[in-house]
């Protein structure tokens, strides 16, 4: 996944801004005012950072060690830096899109009802 399709795919859910408060060079992607992702999207490798489920951290921290670790500056418990680009032995693309979309869905699920209501997501 290019750091272009990255972006893409952050900006493709309803309600999904883009912001820089931390300098140009860290996209921050947010829903509501909540953040669900991080990147640095000129960096080598490409990484993110994405809030997940405790169990499915450690899981997949398990399953795609050296690709998935503990949340870099982030509280380790829910959230992940998964490498996104990558060559070879990289995760799959169709595996990078669903933790965005999770880490997305966890966020929303926060939102009040109201505002839950609005992104069309119960």
């Amino acid at each position: 996944m290019t750091p272009q399709e990255l972006r893409a795919l952050c900006l493709s859910f309803n309600g999904a801004s883009e912001d820089f408060p931390f300098g140009p060079e860290t996209s921050v992607f947010k829903v509501g005012g909540k953040l669900f992702a991080l990147s640095a999207l000129d960096a080598r490798p490409l990484t993110a950072n994405l809030k997940c489920d405790p169990d499915d951290a450690v899981r997949l921290r398990e399953e795609h060690e050296g690709l998935v670790v503990p949340g870099w500056h982030m509280n380790k418990r829910h959230w992940n830096t998964v490498t996104v680009g990558g060559g070879a032995g990289a995760l799959p693309d169709a595996l990078i899109r669903e933790l965005v979309e999770d880490s997305y869905d966890l966020v929303v699920a926060g939102l009040p009802r109201a505002e839950r209501l609005r992104l069309d997501r119960p």
